[in-house]
């Protein structure tokens, strides 16, 4: 995996193989950052990265100059992997270590996008509990997006808040908001 654009563009990041993880795919990542580029300024916002994995997304977030970034896993070889790498790269990257449905549960902080990569193999109503709790709890600042990353053989679109969805590949983007 690399880092797209940014401070750290062209870096390549490896992952230990242990790890639990299916990062996303660099084809899709630059799609995905065209997108936000053309909707947000990187160093004005606060991210969320749900089910982190290796940090990919963080990473590509910080490289940009956002200095607001926090992600959550449940898996603490990928804790320590985003640590690591946070460190080595001196990103600002908050790490916590917990379920994802717990931590949405108990957070009140406000982000401007929460990006969420759930293991593809959710079933729907596991997919649809992310978009509940965040918009449940009000997680997102007024002109907040959730992302939420799955395959293509998932069909998210007849959950509340849903916008649109983006297709690269077997990935798909999307995209809810107010």
């Amino acid at each position: 995996m690399r880092i797209i654009s940014g401070l750290y563009k062209g870096r390549r990041i490896s992952a230990p193989k242990k790890l639990p993880v299916r990062p996303t795919t660099d084809m899709a990542k630059e799609a995905l950052f065209n997108i936000i580029n053309n909707q947000y300024y990187f160093n004005d916002i606060s991210v969320l990265d749900l089910f982190s994995g290796t940090g990919n997304i963080s990473y590509e977030f910080a490289s940009r100059g956002t200095e607001e970034i926090t992600a959550v896993d449940a898996h603490f070889g990928c804790i320590k992997f985003i640590n690591q790498t946070a460190d080595d790269f001196e990103m600002n990257i908050t790490t916590i270590k917990s379920d994802v449905f717990k931590f949405l549960e108990k957070s009140k902080q406000k982000h401007s996008i929460i990006f969420a990569d759930p293991p593809y193999a959710f079933e729907l109503d596991a997919f649809s509990k992310i978009p509940e709790l965040v918009f449940k709890n009000k997680l997102l600042e007024d002109e907040g997006v959730l992302i939420v990353e799955h395959s293509k053989h998932t069909d998210l679109s007849q959950l509340e808040h849903y916008s649109y969805s983006k297709s690269y590949g077997g990935n798909v983007f999307s995209f809810f908001s107010n």
